[in-house]
């Protein structure tokens, strides 16, 4: 009674306290969830123009639900990149005032195959019909919204046609810019010159600083500018048999190889079943036992496993070799024959003709026009077999040209009927003609090899419960001690391997050589992870990764390790240019070279379009100041690209002068015809682009 006096007394206090509790637990659950410190309800944003979430969820479902086999992060990622697309063009197009009016929309819906092309707007002449489309947007209010969606991007892909084509009438080439073209392939200098190359400076005398690598970087900061970035380090822990696992494994599939009695329920008495070696239906006995189903075909050699081969291949017929190991396998294997020439290799020039199945024809060609010119071929090679390579070159009329007609090794009935039936009636060394579909081949039968068929038992050696159960504990503790330990102690310790070091970034989803790994990059992002922790990840098929956060690189400039892999030789190159420079005396190129310890060499014919040093490499440097520099003069010091040169011209023989320079003024209007292609990535490396999608958990 007196405890419960005393409640009564101070019931208000005691309500007091019971209130503050609750409203720090409601306040603390506001803040942990984001009510004062909320998702930003805009996935992103470029130059201002926020990306709403609810629309871009909704693109980002549909993409998955395509049927085009991607990840929900890969859709994130095209959708990210289409709407960043959008934005930019659009604010190019209304820069411009680009607008569009009915007509330009119905133009551009009917290049829309699923508007254009739809039989319920088609008329009876199978032309779209405008009236026909309106009809069905009044008549079918639910399917009006999605058509309003395809005009709104029937309306953009007409603003972009317009623009491109802006942009392409705006790349004009000059008469002047042709005639410096031509200028620059056929104007020729050649001259005597003293190279030296910076290989000729040890490494070890010049030092290139992290401030040098930094000061370069911000003179070029496009160049160098680099995402947000995780470094991450991780040890991998395999789920992999143990050796009892395989010992297991090798205790079951030789079970197999002699008879074994099995009780029958059917009959309730016991079975003698007969073993892989005296069973009579051999791959039936494969497809009951073997966890690799039965494989008829006859393999040569080099398709054997390498540790196996010869006793595989040299098994005489109805023998068993095994078990033996391979690809995390068990296996016994029985031959079932040798085959000889079973195999074969061929090259051949093929000659098509207007109406052959062939995609690429060199020259249009009647039948009769091609049949003359592979007989002529014919004729040449029978003559001089050695020619067949170098006429398959300049000849045959499909992609083994490229390597003088030869198609490797293949199997009956791999190629067409005529071809396959020539290479395998006929002896090594036959060259004969025959016609298919393609055209008409001129074959040159260069190889064939014999080849086995056996019979597999292959058992997978699989880690069992307790080899798994092992596994996971090892990882565990791994990860318990790399979280309060150093992480490449802790591995050295337990015998375990640090691997390189992975960089990510945001939306990445691929980690190393462990593929596809989404979650290890989202932990990596998120605002609870600080550099050192270390978590444990479950990857299916493969093990446990124990990843360690190693570094977080914020936007900006490279880190230096990896701008010093791009800068360092271009650094130190400049400064050994400054070091031969000052060895560089005389007044002639035999005092220079033997000041230097070079010698006097001699270039011929050289040009600005194709500036290729003998024994150097290109030098657009050195062949310029040769060609701008008096004939017997001896030119300054040249920084090279290999090292440092001095020229001393001999000839300029200036290329014919011309009335018009067609041909060069087609060859650049033909370079600059991709250059629209290249406005995008402009526009984007001169965005503000915020990305929020890891607040959405993409």
């Amino acid at each position: 009674m007196a405890v419960l006096s005393k409640i009564r007394q101070r019931s208000l206090l005691l309500i007091l306290v019971i209130g503050f509790c609750l409203l720090a637990f409601i306040i603390g659950d506001i803040f942990n969830s984001g009510g004062f410190n909320s998702v930003s309800k805009y996935v992103g944003s470029v130059n201002g123009k926020d990306i709403v979430f609810e629309d871009f969820a909704m693109k980002v479902n549909d993409i998955e639900k395509s049927g085009q086999g991607i990840s929900s992060t890969q859709a994130a990622n095209r959708v990210w990149e289409q709407e960043i697309a959008i934005a930019l063009l659009t604010e190019e197009f209304d820069k411009l005032g680009l607008r569009m009016g009915e007509r330009h929309i119905l133009e551009a819906l009917k290049m829309d195959p699923n508007i254009g092309q739809n039989p319920t707007f088609l008329n009876e002449a199978g032309m779209f019909d405008i009236n026909k489309y309106k009809m069905f947007a009044s008549q079918n209010p639910a399917q009006a919204q999605v058509l309003k969606a395809r005009e709104k991007e029937a309306e953009l892909n007409a603003k972009f046609q317009i623009y491109n084509t802006l942009v392409r009438a705006g790349l004009y080439t000059t008469e002047l810019e042709g005639k410096l073209q031509y200028e620059m392939e056929n104007n020729k200098v050649s001259f005597d010159y003293v190279p030296v190359l910076y290989s000729t400076v040890k490494d070890s005398d010049v030092k290139v600083t992290d401030d040098e690598i930094v000061a370069h970087m911000k003179k070029n900061e496009k160049k160098f500018k680099a995402d947000e970035n995780r470094e991450l380090e991780y040890v991998l822990i395999q789920d992999k048999p143990s050796a009892e696992d395989e010992a297991e494994a090798k205790e079951e599939i030789t079970a197999l190889l002699s008879g074994r009695v099995v009780y029958n329920e059917t009959t309730a008495k016991n079975d003698t079943l007969p073993g892989f070696r005296a069973v009579s239906n051999v791959e039936e006995f494969v497809n009951a036992n073997s966890d690799v189903p039965y494989d008829s075909t006859f393999v040569s050699r080099d398709q054997l496993p390498t540790e196996h081969v010869d006793a595989l291949f040299n098994l005489p017929a109805g023998e068993v070799y095994g078990p033996y190991m391979h690809n995390g396998y068990y296996a016994i294997s029985k031959s079932l024959g040798k085959k000889s020439g079973a195999n074969a290799k061929a090259s051949h020039i093929l000659i098509s003709y207007e109406g052959a199945r062939v995609p690429n024809q060199k020259e249009r060609r009647t039948k009769e026009e091609a049949k003359a010119k592979a007989e002529m071929l014919l004729a040449q090679v029978k003559a001089n077999p050695e020619s067949f390579t170098t006429l398959a070159l300049s000849n045959s009329d499909d992609s083994s040209a490229q390597k003088g007609g030869d198609l490797g090794y293949f199997a009956p009935g791999q190629m067409v009927k005529p071809f396959n039936d020539y290479v395998f009636n006929n002896p090594i060394g036959s060259i004969g003609l025959v016609e298919t579909d393609f055209g008409f081949h001129i074959i040159n039968i260069t190889d064939k090899q014999d080849a086995i068929r056996l019979a597999t038992v292959a058992r997978r050696i699989n880690p069992s419960d307790a080899t798994n159960d092992a596994t996971y504990q090892q990882a565990v503790k791994f990860e318990m001690d790399a979280n309060e330990k150093d992480f490449a102690a802790t591995a050295k310790a337990a015998g375990l391997t640090v691997n390189p070091s992975i960089k990510v970034k945001l939306m990445d989803e691929a980690f190393g050589t462990l593929g596809n790994q989404r979650q290890i990059v989202r932990w990596a992002f998120d605002k609870s992870t600080d550099v050192g922790d270390v978590k444990r990840f479950e990857i299916p098929n493969v093990g446990n990764a124990i990843v360690k956060l190693k570094k977080i690189n914020k936007e900006g400039l490279l880190a230096i390790d990896e701008a010093r892999a791009r800068l360092e030789t271009k650094l130190k190159n400049e400064k050994k240019a400054k070091l031969i420079m000052d060895k560089i005396k005389g007044s002639s190129l035999a005092e220079i070279a033997k000041a230097t310890g070079s010698s006097v060499q001699q270039a011929n014919d050289m040009t600005i379009a194709n500036p290729v040093i003998p024994n150097a490499g290109p030098e657009p440097k050195v062949v310029g100041t040769a060609l701008a520099t008096a004939a017997g003069k001896v030119s300054e010091a040249i920084e090279g690209n290999s090292g440092v040169y001095v020229v001393q011209t001999r000839l300029v023989v200036k290329a014919p002068a011309l009335q018009k320079h067609t041909e060069a003024v087609n060859k650049i209007k033909s370079q600059k015809a991709g250059f629209s292609g290249r406005i995008l990535p402009a526009l984007k490396a001169d965005a503000d682009i915020e990305d929020n999608r890891n607040q959405f958990n993409y």
